[in-house]
């Protein structure tokens, strides 16, 4: 039998976004109903996730910004008075606390599992830290640094620079803890396949010490014999079609195949459904016979798994993704604040009503979001819903009104909700209407694989608009164009692609297509 290329798998699944339900048949359900065992679980109160890659990442700043803090207190507290300055003294502490970081990093105790211990990473501490100050009176000695060293300076240092270390770490250790109580570090996972492999994986996850794999059940679609009600003591929840569901009404963030690799066929038709949400998917190998290069690996623990989908912007990304929509947004708020007023002050001139409104749209992972927007329509025919497709000619439109959605003028209070509420980017998917439709289909009915788009926040401009497919949706092809460029967007993104859409911006909006 030959290798599965999980490449191959992944592109076929993906694939599916850009094929349209010719026979526009709507779905049997908006809203499945879940299982009471999978209710349970959604109706627990679940804490926002923190990234243990960002928080060890903050901790290796912080280790270098602690030990030259103390290396030039005790410079200029004990050195300075006497003498002149010295940039010796300066390039000394640098230097110190980027090995002392370097040396942490070999010694292994940047892992936030590390943290939670003590005994542990204060041995490999002092151990790690003594050698870099070993290291540093040795090339103080061969290149005859020894007598412009103050020892009373380096001895402080050590000895202030490892309290300091200890004093940190026990912080440290203490928000890690309750970070853990309250499953801000727990990788939520859900089980494809209720069989005997899932109770062997179930059993392998459980076994590892300090592991954050927190297993919320399994999902099997099989109703005979093979499928276990309850899996090595988790409750099966339901079928591989209520996993979508399960994810939008709680946080997952890692689906893991139990399945046998070899049942290709099978393990491809989930992925089709699956692919959609902003989740980590993986294809479980402990048990299996057929073997990849050990490259080809990546581990939770010591069980080893094959990479499907990652989510999209996470970890530092999704960091400097946000830093950047906060900053850059708060900028152009300020810049455009004369040209939203004088926005108001016309719409406010030439029809009654208010000059802003709310519109529901969907948000991340298909989550309903409400959007600002400047009112284009007359205020006794809002359609908050956008259950009715605003047309060329359309009379519901006012005379601002059409001019500010010619110029897309009428997005603009969506700053706020970059700025202030950070639920939209301004560089991503545009979050469309909950009930907009394209001859009588909902959008996600005409286009499979259509709330892929959610795997990201939207946002205010993207790829697909700059590239001409914004305004009115009335074929087939334009709903389609504009998911294949949003999933085009979400897996090439970058901050210079975000500068790049921004800057294009203005210039889609002059043209003014589709936009009435």
């Amino acid at each position: 039998m030959e290798p599965i290329d999980v490449r191959t798998m992944m592109n076929a699944a993906a694939g599916a976004a850009t094929i349209s339900a010719a026979d526009g048949a709507p779905r049997q359900e908006r809203r499945k109903r879940l299982s009471p065992a999978a209710l349970a679980v959604t109706n627990e109160k679940v804490s926002k996730a923190y990234s243990t890659v960002v928080i060890s990442g903050v901790v290796r700043i912080l280790d270098f910004l602690l030990l030259s803090a103390v290396g030039l207190g005790l410079y200029l507290w004990y050195v300075m008075p006497g003498t002149s300055f010295s940039w010796q003294y300066t390039a000394a502490v640098f230097g110190v606390a980027a090995c002392a970081v370097i040396s942490f990093q070999a010694a292994e105790i940047y892992d936030v599992q590390v943290f939670r211990g003590q005994l542990r990473q204060m041995t490999r501490m002092v151990s790690s830290w003594a050698l870099v100050f070993l290291l540093f009176i040795g090339a103080s000695f061969f290149a005859k640094l020894g007598g412009t060293i103050s020892r009373v300076w380096l001895s402080a240092f050590f000895f202030v620079g490892l309290s300091a270390l200890f004093a940190e770490r026990f912080v440290l250790r203490a928000l890690v803890r309750r970070w853990a109580r309250e499953g801000r570090l727990d990788r939520r996972t859900i089980i494809v396949g209720s069989d005997e492999n899932g109770e062997n994986l179930i059993r392998a996850l459980k076994a590892q010490d300090d592991s954050d794999i927190q297993i919320l059940g399994v999902f099997d679609d099989r109703n005979d014999s093979r499928a276990l009600d309850t899996c090595a003591g988790q409750p099966k929840l339901g079928k591989i079609d209520d996993i979508v569901e399960f994810a939008r009404r709680t946080r997952i963030d890692l689906v893991l195949f139990a399945l046998p690799i070899s049942a290709e066929t099978r393990i491809l038709e989930m992925l089709k459904k699956l692919w959609v949400l902003p989740v980590d998917i993986r294809l479980s190998a402990h048990t299996n016979k057929l073997r990849f290069r050990p490259r080809s690996y990546s581990y939770l623990g010591k069980v080893p798994t094959l990479d499907v989908f990652e989510q999209p912007i996470t970890d530092w990304d999704m960091v400097l993704k946000s830093a950047f929509d906060r900053v850059v947004g708060a900028i152009i708020l300020v810049l455009l604040a004369p040209v939203m007023a004088l926005v108001a002050l016309a719409i406010k001139l030439d029809s009654p009503g208010p000059v802003l409104f709310l519109q529901k749209r969907y948000g991340f992972n298909n989550e309903r979001i409400d959007v600002f927007k400047f009112r284009s329509l007359f205020h006794d025919q809002a359609d908050p819903l956008a259950s009715k497709v605003v047309t060329k000619g359309d009379t519901r439109v006012t005379r601002v009104g059409r001019f500010i959605r010619k110029t897309s003028l009428d997005e603009l209070p969506q700053l706020f909700n970059v700025v202030f509420k950070g639920n939209l980017s301004l560089v991503g998917p545009r979050p469309h209407a909950v009930q907009g439709k394209l001859q009588s289909r909902l959008f996600d009915e005409a286009v499979d694989g259509y709330f892929a788009r959610h795997r990201v926040k939207p946002g205010i401009t993207g790829w697909a608009q700059i590239n001409g497919w914004r305004g009115e949706v009335d074929t087939d092809e334009k709903i389609q164009k504009r998911v294949e460029f949003d999933l085009y967007y979400i897996e090439n993104w970058s901050v210079l692609f975000d500068l790049y859409i921004l800057f294009k911006t203005p210039f889609a909006l002059i043209k003014g297509e589709n936009a009435y």
